[in-house]
Protein backbone atom coordinates (compact mmCIF):
# COMPACT_ATOMS: atom_id res chain seq x y z
CA UNK A 1 0.00 0.00 0.00
CA UNK A 2 1.52 3.53 -1.31
CA UNK A 3 1.63 6.53 0.97
CA UNK A 4 -1.36 8.02 -1.59
CA UNK A 5 -3.56 5.32 -0.43
CA UNK A 6 -2.82 5.53 3.01
CA UNK A 7 -4.02 9.29 2.76
CA UNK A 8 -6.51 8.63 0.62
CA UNK A 9 -8.04 6.15 3.31
CA UNK A 10 -7.59 8.58 5.78
CA UNK A 11 -9.64 11.24 3.68
CA UNK A 12 -12.39 9.20 3.66
CA UNK A 13 -12.48 8.13 6.97
CA UNK A 14 -12.12 11.63 8.33
CA UNK A 15 -14.48 12.68 6.33
CA UNK A 16 -17.34 9.76 7.38
CA UNK A 17 -15.90 10.16 11.24
CA UNK A 18 -16.87 14.11 10.91
CA UNK A 19 -20.32 12.98 8.93
CA UNK A 20 -21.01 10.26 12.10
CA UNK A 21 -20.22 13.75 14.53
CA UNK A 22 -23.43 14.94 13.15
CA UNK A 23 -25.87 12.65 13.17
CA UNK A 24 -28.64 12.41 15.54
CA UNK A 25 -31.30 10.62 16.77
CA UNK A 26 -33.75 12.43 14.58
CA UNK A 27 -32.12 11.88 11.40
CA UNK A 28 -33.19 8.47 11.54
CA UNK A 29 -36.77 8.92 13.17
CA UNK A 30 -37.30 11.33 10.09
CA UNK A 31 -36.52 7.98 7.74
CA UNK A 32 -40.12 7.23 8.82
CA UNK A 33 -41.63 10.67 9.06
CA UNK A 34 -41.16 11.36 5.16
CA UNK A 35 -40.64 8.14 3.41
CA UNK A 36 -41.53 9.17 0.13
CA UNK A 37 -38.88 11.88 0.09
CA UNK A 38 -36.13 9.72 1.06
CA UNK A 39 -37.50 7.00 -1.33
CA UNK A 40 -37.29 9.36 -3.86
CA UNK A 41 -34.03 10.66 -2.83
CA UNK A 42 -32.74 7.03 -3.19
CA UNK A 43 -33.96 6.27 -5.92
CA UNK A 44 -32.59 8.83 -7.81
CA UNK A 45 -28.57 8.27 -6.51
CA UNK A 46 -28.94 4.60 -6.76
CA UNK A 47 -30.53 3.76 -9.63
CA UNK A 48 -31.21 6.89 -12.08
CA UNK A 49 -27.49 8.22 -11.38
CA UNK A 50 -25.76 5.21 -12.96
CA UNK A 51 -27.96 4.89 -15.79
CA UNK A 52 -27.86 8.48 -16.06
CA UNK A 53 -24.11 7.88 -16.51
CA UNK A 54 -24.12 5.01 -18.52
CA UNK A 55 -26.14 6.66 -21.03
CA UNK A 56 -23.92 9.97 -21.33
CA UNK A 57 -20.83 7.59 -21.43
CA UNK A 58 -22.29 5.81 -24.97
CA UNK A 59 -23.33 9.44 -26.17
CA UNK A 60 -19.92 11.09 -25.63
CA UNK A 61 -17.98 8.07 -26.47
CA UNK A 62 -15.35 8.81 -23.62
CA UNK A 63 -12.31 6.76 -23.33
CA UNK A 64 -12.10 3.39 -21.17
CA UNK A 65 -10.34 5.28 -18.04
CA UNK A 66 -12.80 7.84 -18.00
CA UNK A 67 -16.05 6.30 -18.53
CA UNK A 68 -15.15 3.43 -15.58
CA UNK A 69 -14.13 6.38 -13.44
CA UNK A 70 -17.59 8.05 -14.15
CA UNK A 71 -18.94 4.98 -13.28
CA UNK A 72 -17.51 4.79 -10.35
CA UNK A 73 -18.36 8.07 -9.16
CA UNK A 74 -22.29 7.27 -10.28
CA UNK A 75 -21.78 3.95 -7.87
CA UNK A 76 -21.14 6.25 -5.23
CA UNK A 77 -22.97 8.08 -2.26
CA UNK A 78 -23.96 11.65 -2.04
CA UNK A 79 -20.97 13.29 -0.18
CA UNK A 80 -21.34 15.18 3.09
CA UNK A 81 -20.53 18.47 1.27
CA UNK A 82 -24.06 18.38 -0.24
CA UNK A 83 -25.26 18.71 4.11
CA UNK A 84 -23.45 21.96 3.81
CA UNK A 85 -24.91 23.02 0.22
CA UNK A 86 -28.41 22.20 1.09
CA UNK A 87 -28.18 24.26 4.23
CA UNK A 88 -26.41 27.68 2.57
CA UNK A 89 -29.59 26.59 -0.13
CA UNK A 90 -32.85 26.60 2.08
CA UNK A 91 -32.83 23.16 2.09
CA UNK A 92 -33.73 20.54 4.37
CA UNK A 93 -31.07 19.68 5.76
CA UNK A 94 -32.47 17.02 8.30
CA UNK A 95 -33.45 15.30 4.92
CA UNK A 96 -30.08 15.67 3.37
CA UNK A 97 -28.15 14.17 6.24
CA UNK A 98 -30.94 10.94 6.35
CA UNK A 99 -30.26 10.30 2.94
CA UNK A 100 -26.31 10.84 2.96
CA UNK A 101 -26.30 7.69 5.67
CA UNK A 102 -28.93 5.71 4.12
CA UNK A 103 -27.40 5.77 0.78
CA UNK A 104 -23.50 5.41 2.60
CA UNK A 105 -24.79 1.63 3.56
CA UNK A 106 -26.46 0.79 0.43
CA UNK A 107 -24.23 1.76 -1.59
CA UNK A 108 -21.33 -0.59 0.32
CA UNK A 109 -23.78 -3.62 -1.19
CA UNK A 110 -24.28 -1.90 -4.67
CA UNK A 111 -20.54 -0.37 -5.20
CA UNK A 112 -18.94 -3.50 -6.17
CA UNK A 113 -21.97 -4.50 -8.82
CA UNK A 114 -21.88 -1.56 -10.81
CA UNK A 115 -17.88 -1.49 -10.51
CA UNK A 116 -18.12 -4.96 -11.78
CA UNK A 117 -20.36 -4.42 -14.54
CA UNK A 118 -18.23 -1.27 -15.56
CA UNK A 119 -14.77 -3.00 -15.88
CA UNK A 120 -16.76 -6.03 -17.65
CA UNK A 121 -18.61 -3.85 -19.97
CA UNK A 122 -15.84 -0.92 -20.96
CA UNK A 123 -12.80 -2.96 -20.99
CA UNK A 124 -11.31 -5.49 -23.85
CA UNK A 125 -11.75 -9.29 -22.95
CA UNK A 126 -8.15 -9.60 -22.50
CA UNK A 127 -8.17 -6.99 -20.14
CA UNK A 128 -10.90 -7.89 -18.08
CA UNK A 129 -10.71 -7.38 -14.18
CA UNK A 130 -12.93 -9.39 -11.47
CA UNK A 131 -13.36 -7.68 -8.18
CA UNK A 132 -13.77 -9.67 -5.04
CA UNK A 133 -17.38 -8.14 -4.42
CA UNK A 134 -17.18 -9.91 -0.76
CA UNK A 135 -13.72 -8.25 -0.22
CA UNK A 136 -14.64 -4.83 -2.00
CA UNK A 137 -17.75 -4.75 0.59
CA UNK A 138 -15.29 -5.12 3.56
CA UNK A 139 -12.95 -2.62 2.55
CA UNK A 140 -15.87 -0.15 2.23
CA UNK A 141 -17.56 -1.24 5.74
CA UNK A 142 -14.29 -0.95 7.24
CA UNK A 143 -13.75 2.77 5.57
CA UNK A 144 -17.43 4.23 5.88
CA UNK A 145 -19.40 2.67 8.58
CA UNK A 146 -16.80 2.38 11.30
CA UNK A 147 -15.85 6.00 11.66
CA UNK A 148 -19.35 6.73 11.19
CA UNK A 149 -20.45 4.93 14.25
CA UNK A 150 -17.48 6.46 15.81
CA UNK A 151 -18.36 9.33 15.71
CA UNK A 152 -21.91 9.16 16.21
CA UNK A 153 -20.70 7.77 19.44
CA UNK A 154 -18.79 10.60 20.49
CA UNK A 155 -21.93 12.76 19.64
CA UNK A 156 -24.07 10.72 21.99
CA UNK A 157 -21.57 10.30 24.44
CA UNK A 158 -20.21 13.41 24.80
CA UNK A 159 -22.47 16.03 22.23
CA UNK A 160 -20.19 19.17 23.41
CA UNK A 161 -16.97 17.41 22.59
CA UNK A 162 -18.57 16.52 19.07
CA UNK A 163 -20.04 20.11 18.15
CA UNK A 164 -16.10 21.64 19.08
CA UNK A 165 -14.84 18.57 16.52
CA UNK A 166 -17.36 18.89 13.77
CA UNK A 167 -15.30 22.08 12.20
CA UNK A 168 -11.80 21.11 12.49
CA UNK A 169 -12.74 17.54 11.05
CA UNK A 170 -14.52 18.75 8.18
CA UNK A 171 -11.68 21.25 7.34
CA UNK A 172 -9.04 18.65 7.68
CA UNK A 173 -11.18 16.14 5.59
CA UNK A 174 -11.58 18.87 2.48
CA UNK A 175 -7.44 19.61 3.26
CA UNK A 176 -6.54 16.50 2.57
CA UNK A 177 -8.85 15.81 -0.43
CA UNK A 178 -7.44 18.83 -1.68
CA UNK A 179 -3.81 17.44 -1.94
CA UNK A 180 -5.06 14.24 -2.70
CA UNK A 181 -6.51 15.91 -6.10
CA UNK A 182 -3.11 17.62 -6.65
CA UNK A 183 -1.07 14.72 -6.19
CA UNK A 184 -3.38 12.70 -8.77
CA UNK A 185 -3.13 15.81 -11.05
CA UNK A 186 0.53 15.93 -10.45
CA UNK A 187 0.99 12.35 -11.17
CA UNK A 188 -1.18 12.33 -14.23
CA UNK A 189 0.23 16.08 -15.47
CA UNK A 190 1.39 14.18 -18.92
CA UNK A 191 -2.06 12.92 -19.94
CA UNK A 192 -4.16 15.69 -18.01
CA UNK A 193 -5.39 17.85 -20.80
CA UNK A 194 -6.59 15.16 -22.82
CA UNK A 195 -8.01 13.69 -19.72
CA UNK A 196 -9.72 16.83 -18.83
CA UNK A 197 -11.37 17.68 -22.44
CA UNK A 198 -13.41 14.06 -21.94
CA UNK A 199 -13.84 13.91 -18.67
CA UNK A 200 -14.19 17.36 -18.16
CA UNK A 201 -17.46 17.44 -20.48
CA UNK A 202 -18.60 14.29 -19.43
CA UNK A 203 -19.03 15.03 -15.56
CA UNK A 204 -20.32 18.06 -16.30
CA UNK A 205 -23.27 17.09 -18.16
CA UNK A 206 -24.03 14.16 -15.29
CA UNK A 207 -23.81 16.72 -12.66
CA UNK A 208 -26.39 18.96 -14.70
CA UNK A 209 -28.48 15.91 -15.39
CA UNK A 210 -28.15 14.40 -11.95
CA UNK A 211 -29.61 18.12 -10.04
CA UNK A 212 -32.22 18.79 -13.15
CA UNK A 213 -33.53 15.31 -12.58
CA UNK A 214 -33.73 15.30 -9.13
CA UNK A 215 -35.43 18.62 -9.14
CA UNK A 216 -38.05 17.19 -11.52
CA UNK A 217 -38.88 13.75 -10.18
CA UNK A 218 -39.11 14.95 -6.96
CA UNK A 219 -41.67 17.37 -8.22
CA UNK A 220 -43.29 14.75 -9.96
CA UNK A 221 -43.85 13.05 -6.64
CA UNK A 222 -45.70 16.30 -5.21
CA UNK A 223 -43.11 16.84 -2.96
CA UNK A 224 -42.39 20.60 -1.72
CA UNK A 225 -39.85 22.85 -3.50
CA UNK A 226 -37.66 22.25 -0.57
CA UNK A 227 -37.70 18.97 -0.41
CA UNK A 228 -37.12 18.90 -3.95
CA UNK A 229 -34.28 21.38 -3.95
CA UNK A 230 -32.69 18.74 -1.36
CA UNK A 231 -33.43 15.75 -3.39
CA UNK A 232 -30.94 17.44 -6.66
CA UNK A 233 -28.34 18.55 -4.41
CA UNK A 234 -28.06 14.54 -2.80
CA UNK A 235 -28.59 13.81 -6.34
CA UNK A 236 -25.33 15.90 -7.60
CA UNK A 237 -22.95 16.06 -4.79
CA UNK A 238 -21.16 12.95 -4.77
CA UNK A 239 -18.93 11.71 -2.33
CA UNK A 240 -15.69 12.11 -4.54
CA UNK A 241 -13.15 10.65 -1.83
CA UNK A 242 -14.43 7.53 -2.07
CA UNK A 243 -14.40 7.17 -5.74
CA UNK A 244 -11.06 7.98 -5.80
CA UNK A 245 -10.02 5.83 -3.25
CA UNK A 246 -12.11 2.71 -4.95
CA UNK A 247 -10.44 3.77 -8.36
CA UNK A 248 -6.70 4.65 -6.65
CA UNK A 249 -6.84 2.18 -3.66
CA UNK A 250 -9.44 -0.90 -4.12
CA UNK A 251 -8.63 -1.18 -8.40
CA UNK A 252 -5.28 0.30 -7.99
CA UNK A 253 -5.60 2.58 -11.17
CA UNK A 254 -5.01 6.54 -11.26
CA UNK A 255 -6.75 7.02 -14.55
CA UNK A 256 -9.96 5.70 -12.98
CA UNK A 257 -9.40 8.62 -10.53
CA UNK A 258 -8.97 11.19 -12.89
CA UNK A 259 -13.45 11.40 -13.63
CA UNK A 260 -14.20 11.49 -9.88
CA UNK A 261 -11.46 14.35 -9.47
CA UNK A 262 -12.70 16.36 -11.94
CA UNK A 263 -16.46 16.33 -10.65
CA UNK A 264 -15.40 16.88 -7.30
CA UNK A 265 -14.08 19.99 -8.54
CA UNK A 266 -17.05 20.61 -10.89
CA UNK A 267 -19.46 19.85 -8.40
CA UNK A 268 -18.67 22.80 -6.12
CA UNK A 269 -19.08 25.53 -9.16
CA UNK A 270 -22.75 24.06 -9.49
CA UNK A 271 -23.06 23.90 -5.91
CA UNK A 272 -22.96 27.08 -5.56
CA UNK A 273 -25.19 28.24 -8.43
CA UNK A 274 -27.81 25.84 -5.95
CA UNK A 275 -26.94 28.06 -3.17
CA UNK A 276 -27.49 31.19 -4.89
CA UNK A 277 -30.98 29.55 -6.49
CA UNK A 278 -32.16 28.48 -3.12
CA UNK A 279 -31.01 31.94 -1.14
CA UNK A 280 -33.15 33.42 -4.12
CA UNK A 281 -36.40 31.19 -4.42
CA UNK A 282 -36.76 29.26 -0.87
CA UNK A 283 -38.96 31.80 1.98
CA UNK A 284 -38.32 31.33 5.15
CA UNK A 285 -41.98 29.93 5.74
CA UNK A 286 -41.37 27.23 3.32
CA UNK A 287 -39.32 25.59 6.07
Amino acid sequence: MDIRTIILAIALVLIMFGMGLSLVKDDFVRLLQHPKAILVGLVNQIVLLPIIAYVLIVLFNVETDIAIGIMILAACPGGPASNLITHLAKGDAGLSISLTTVNSIITIFTIPFVVDFALSQFLDANETVQINKLKTVIQIFAIVIIPVSIGMAISRAKPGLAEKMNKPVKIASAAVLFLVIIGLVLNKKEDLIPYLQQAGLTTLALNISAILIGFITAKLAKLNTVQSLTISIESGIQNGTMAIAIASGILMNDNYAIAPAVYSLIMFFTGGAIIAFGIKTIQPKSQ
